[in-house]
């Protein structure tokens, strides 16, 4: 192994620095901006959902505060529960008692649930004040266990139905933990709650993607050597991709769950290759004799790529479109720069960096053209391992701001830093699913 494999090996638990060094924590519904400029958001009345039997009382309440977080931190609407009950029973003289308000909502939001072992069946309706007519109602229908996602479930719909924009509550981030003194692949929802341990491998586990399918594909030193392998959350299974000596480190999977794009050390130097799922090959599709290069991920519409390349000195982000191979800086003065990842809009690429040797990492935005380069984090630790929501809203991300490594997230902009689960131990390399 030459030197530059040594420093590939450094920048890799580094291509994420924070890979050997983190920590995550929160639970709590975060509420941000209620307003954008000077237009207020439409409001939406959620009375508490009311029950048929006994045994679904407590269903009620969790699903009613579910979808109220959800709602709320969506910051689409505003949401009142100040209002009158409603009787689905009595639909118009309930709407009628919400019109009386001073401050009239644009909708009202209401539930029913009921229970017959083991389901519960969860009704959801969405009426329009303006025309006192429903806009929303559908049924949802799940076991106890199932009711946190059901509620995520009914809160996307509904953005979806009256908007038309996605929602974010039914999507999951994965992660890097080493609670258990080993590195195992987790995933927690959204908003903190529902933590999953997904590997007992023992090793170092790392860089967590998500497929299209729902899979996730990761890195781990399970075998002794760093390969790629697939978790099946559907079938509960976990199974070898990329086998073989050397490195291999995911970087990401196409858009059309069809290939990865990930580094490794089988050539001169480690360079980036794309591996076929379907037929089982690779081609490499990077080949400095001089350089290290790693860290790739797709574009959104999996034209291109960027990556981390040392090829003009220190580590900087670099774009390749894959038809021609046709390369070019983003980035040009950075100290260190690492982990892009492009927005689901594919107007930024978002990637954390540092301006000099003693500036802790942070998060940056550039364009695609890298002539605005804008900070996201500053004065706040090392913060490192940047990952979009899927309606590229949001950017999850890991910091030492409170001393250990922890899961944070934050606006597009920078805007509104919040902890975002309390996970024993240190956490690394998030990845949000699509």
């Amino acid at each position: 192994m030459n030197k530059y494999f040594y420093t590939f090996c450094a920048a890799v638990l580094c291509l994420g620095s924070a890979l050997l060094c983190a920590a995550a924590p929160k639970t709590d519904v975060y509420i941000g901006i209620t307003s954008v400029g000077k237009q207020k958001l439409p409001a939406i009345g959620m009375p508490a959902f009311t029950t048929v039997d006994e045994q679904s009382q407590a269903a009620a309440t969790q699903v009613h505060d579910v979808m109220r977080g959800d709602l709320l931190f969506a910051r689409y609407f505003d949401i009142t529960e100040e209002g009158p009950a409603f009787d689905t029973a009595k639909v118009k003289e309930s709407l009628k008692e919400w019109a009386k308000l001073p401050a009239k909502p644009s909708y009202v939001l209401t539930g029913t649930i009921s229970y017959a072992e083991p389901y519960y069946t969860i009704k959801v309706y969405v009426y329009d004040m303006a025309t006192r007519t429903a806009v929303f109602a559908k049924a949802f229908k799940g076991t106890q266990a199932s009711l946190r996602r059901l509620a995520h479930i009914a809160s996307d719909q509904i953005v979806a139905s009256l908007l038309g924009k996605r929602g974010i509550a039914d999507t999951k981030i994965a992660f890097a933990n080493n609670a258990t003194k080993h590195k195992e692949i987790y995933v927690v929802d959204y908003d903190g709650q529902n933590l999953q341990k997904l590997t007992k491998d023992n090793s170092i586990s790392l860089l967590p993607r998500w497929s299209k399918d729902g899979r996730i594909f990761y890195t781990s030193y399970k075998y002794r050597n760093p390969d790629i392998f697939a978790i099946d959350l559907r079938a509960g299974k976990i199974s070898p991709i990329i086998i073989k000596k050397g490195l291999s480190l995911i970087g990401g999977v196409s858009p059309d769950g069809k290939a990865l794009v990930f580094t490794s050390s089988g050539g001169n130097n480690p360079s980036i290759y794309i591996y076929n799922l379907e037929t089982q090959q690779k081609v490499q599709i990077t080949n400095k004799t001089t350089a290290v290069d790693g860290s790739p991920s797709y574009s959104p519409d999996g034209k291109y790529i960027t990556f981390v390349s040392n090829r003009a000195g220190n580590p900087q982000i670099y774009v390749m479109e894959l038809a021609t191979g046709q390369t070019r800086p983003l980035t040009k003065k950075f100290n260190w720069s690492d982990t892009p990842q492009w927005s689901p809009t594919g107007e930024w690429i978002v990637f954390s960096g540092r301006e000099s040797a003693y500036h802790p990492m942070d998060i940056f935005l550039v364009d695609l053209t890298g002539t605005q380069i804008k900070r996201l984090t500053s004065d706040a630790g090392s913060n490192e391992d940047p990952t979009w929501s899927p309606d590229g809203r949001f950017i999850a991300f890991t910091t030492t701001r409170n001393g250990r490594r922890q899961l944070y997230m934050m606006d597009m902009d920078g805007s509104a830093p919040h902890l975002l689960a309390n996970i024993a131990g240190d956490s690394f390399t998030p990845h949000w699913s699509l």
